[in-house]
């Protein structure tokens, strides 16, 4: 792609902002969140999370991962996951979920659903763009990582859709100190070349406590020092 491209995806997610969050070629239903947006807002509430902490945002794979105290030990961290979202999702809420928080570091996992959607994988990427627009308007020295999508076995037909997304990410961060990949594509994978069944409960999408354990992994060496 050249560069007329990247610049044309850069200036328009960037014109987005928190006005628009949802990519303009798809319509979201974000009303189909709010009972759970609102189930935070009511624990935030009652049990105010600690500001400049570690948010974890995202879809099913951060709403389930209910050990992330426990692995990343001594870190304030925030699950703000909410499961089959898809990243403008996490864009639209934004207020609600992100900001009032102020955040040092964002980890973002999603995208998996977007594509299982139908989305194009350029529409996916510039979806991500509007989210790191969106955050970096009200809150330009937290860093973004985006945790890398893996292959399921119940997914596999998109591997190669995720593989291409998690490359044009991988690029993006590149240009920005406050941007961030992190690749967890290949630790899935056995010997054949094909997602482990051992790393995923029943439904063969979503991790077990094995899976989890080499996310764990993967994410650790980039959680910001206090």
């Amino acid at each position: 792609m050249n560069r007329a491209f990247w610049f044309l995806m850069a200036a328009t997610a960037l014109s987005w902002g928190t006005t628009m969050p949802c990519h303009a070629g798809t319509a979201r239903n974000f009303a189909q969140w709010e009972q759970e947006i609102a189930g935070f807002e009511r624990s935030d509430a009652t049990n105010p999370p600690p500001r400049h902490a570690i948010l974890f945002i995202g879809s099913s794979t951060i709403r389930l991962w209910h050990t992330l105290t426990k692995d990343f030990p001594g870190q304030k961290t925030i699950n703000r996951g909410f499961g089959g979202s898809h990243i403008a999702d996490a864009t639209h809420f934004a207020d609600r979920i992100v900001f009032p928080y102020a955040p040092r570091a964002v980890f973002l996992r999603a995208g998996g659903n977007d594509l299982n959607a139908g989305k194009p994988v350029a529409e996916v990427f510039a979806d991500y763009q509007a989210f790191v627009a969106a955050v970096h308007s009200r809150l330009p020295n937290t860093q973004i990582f985006f945790i890398g999508l893996c292959p399921s076995p119940s997914r596999w037909e998109q591997h190669d859709k995720e593989r291409e997304l998690n490359h044009l990410v991988a690029l993006e961060s590149e240009h920005s100190p406050n941007l961030k990949y992190i690749e967890t594509y290949d630790m899935v994978l056995g010997s054949d070349g094909r997602p482990r069944p051992e790393l995923f409960v029943a439904d063969r999408l979503h991790f077990n406590p094995a899976g989890y354990q080499l996310l764990a992994g993967k994410v650790r060496p980039y959680i910001p020092k206090q």
